[in-house]
């Protein structure tokens, strides 16, 4: 059974920084990408971006460039994301996913976690 199981989730103060980690089991990822959505409030699920595994290449949606960072560790088949600066938009339940490349991984992926709150407070 495969699970992507969330965490680092939580309250954090305007301007800060937050590390999620999404631990992957339950199957072999070699040659799929992993990667995060978001789903903010009154807003449709946005694609972050996704990194190729065993982790290599990262790469985001423009307007998530900068102030979010994807890297993973293959030893712990878990992939991260780091957000600096954070801002109240910033405010959404994170979620990550995984797929057989790039393409699925942005449309339909295989897999999904749960999610992960993140509530910035300004």
């Amino acid at each position: 059974q495969v699970q992507l199981v969330e965490s680092g989730g939580g309250l954090v103060q305007a301007g800060d920084s937050l590390r999620l980690s999404c631990a992957a089991s339950g199957r072999t990822f070699t040659n799929f990408a992993m990667g995060w959505f978001c789903l903010a409030p009154g807003k449709e699920r946005e694609f972050v971006g996704g990194i190729t595994w065993p982790a290599g290449t990262a790469y985001y949606t423009d307007s998530m460039n900068g102030r979010f960072t994807i890297s993973g560790d293959n030893a712990k088949n878990t992939v991260y994301l780091q957000i600096n600066s954070l801002q109240s938009e910033d405010t959404a339940t994170y979620y990550c996913a995984a797929s057989t490349g790039s393409m699925t991984l942005r449309s339909h992926p295989l897999y999904w976690g749960q999610g992960a709150q993140v509530t910035v407070s300004s």
